[in-house]
């Protein structure tokens, strides 16, 4: 078994980093500071190809497949994770289960203009209670009215990806009739659709998400996914990919972290020598390094199971946990190394860190940590319910 890259994706890594370098992370801060989502900065990543790639080439994606997808959002993460969020909020909660899931006539109808990033999507999952995990309450998004020719939307979803900036939805909603689970693809100027609060994040800052408010919206039967029973097989398709994209980001912020770090070790003298001479700070990027290479490895390992179709759910929700515990503590490491100055807004290290554990809390993932838990537990009897059939 050979444990390297093929140059392709080695070549694809060196073009997304240098327009990371280059396009993404000069206004990382100010777009930090501000919340501000930039489309401009989405439109150029549609320009590469980005937007859309575990997507055929026929429906406007690039073609490539899980292992290209996690290495473009490390090495977007690696300068600015709200970058990296919204791709992967767009391409693997919205763009890919319209092509995995949706009907012929809705892929060549909504998916091109989506995949090829001339379009940006959002998504609200299956919604908890917030802050307390329970089931939804009064006021949550429910499908009503449910008949042949569709059904309406009712309620208020708390937590959106891309909420507000997107120009369709896919939202998830359970029915107030049976047990069944909607999938709605829903335009941003469908009757009865209002945007509400947006929500101030610690980290993430420029990753838009918001409420999302419905008013008696009719959504045609034709615009909704898993109608033929498959809705739960969906989210658990959904909860993988979720894990997949948290974990790539995470490498990219503890790479990110080790990378700021080490440069200043470098650069910092004490008492006439470069800090990172000393034993005590060669441990620690040294234990960074380790950390960050292994939850490479469980990423690439968990992509390229789920390109092979071989699974890959269990393994997703490990990496995701894997890294997302790395990043932040490789952020927190590299803020002690640089002292004083970590702590200082113009330096990157303190919102790599906010970022981090926004990563490693799952609200990048748009709230189905619960649900991601139960594929991390080793299992014997069950082991093959809990890998989703991608």
């Amino acid at each position: 078994m050979r444990f390297e890259l093929p140059e392709e994706l080695e070549m694809l890594r060196s073009v997304v980093r240098e327009f990371a370098e280059a396009e993404a992370a000069p206004g990382a801060a100010g777009r930090d500071e501000e919340e501000r989502f930039d489309r401009p900065l989405f439109a150029k990543l549609a320009t590469l190809g980005l937007t859309g790639i575990p997507i055929p080439e026929r429906y406007g994606g690039s073609g490539g497949g899980w292992l290209a997808y996690v290495i473009v959002l490390e090495e977007l993460a690696r300068v600015c994770a709200s970058t990296a969020s919204a791709l992967a909020a767009h391409t693997a909660f919205a763009v890919w289960p319209l092509y995995r899931y949706g009907s012929e006539p809705m892929r060549e109808q909504w998916l091109r203009p989506y995949a090829s990033g001339a379009c940006l999507a959002g998504a609200g999952l299956l919604q908890r209670e917030r802050g307390t995990g329970s089931a939804p309450n009064d006021r949550s998004l429910y499908a009503v009215d449910e008949d042949d020719e569709g059904i309406g939307l009712q309620g208020t979803h708390p937590f959106v990806v891309n909420a507000g900036e997107a120009d369709a939805y896919l939202l998830f909603a359970p029915s107030r009739q049976s047990r069944r689970i909607y999938a709605a693809w829903v335009q941003r100027d469908a009757p009865g659709l209002a945007h509400g609060q947006r929500i101030n994040k610690l980290g993430l800052r420029s990753f838009a998400a918001g409420e999302l408010s419905l008013a008696s919206c009719r959504v045609p039967i034709n615009q909704t996914l898993g109608r033929d029973g498959r809705s739960r097989e969906m989210l658990q398709s959904l909860a993988a990919v979720g894990n997949l994209s948290a974990a790539a980001q995470s490498v990219g912020v503890a790479q990110g972290a080790l990378d700021a770090a080490s440069a200043y070790a470098k650069e910092r003298k004490q008492f006439g020598a470069p800090i990172g001479r000393q034993q005590s700070i060669l441990f620690k990027l040294a234990d960074m390094s380790v950390a960050a290479e292994a939850a490479r490895w469980l990423v690439y390992q968990a992509a390229w199971r789920l390109d092979e179709g071989s699974g890959g759910g269990r393994e997703a929700a490990l990496a995701r946990s894997y890294a997302a515990e790395s990043a932040a503590r490789a952020a927190l490491e590299a803020v002690q190394i640089m002292g004083g100055y970590g702590y200082m807004r113009e330096f990157k290290l303190e919102r790599l860190l906010r970022d981090a554990k926004c990563l490693e809390t799952a609200i990048a993932i748009g709230g189905i940590e619960n649900e991601n838990r139960l594929l991390v537990q080793p299992t014997s009897s069950s082991k093959s319910k809990t890998q989703p059939k991608l």
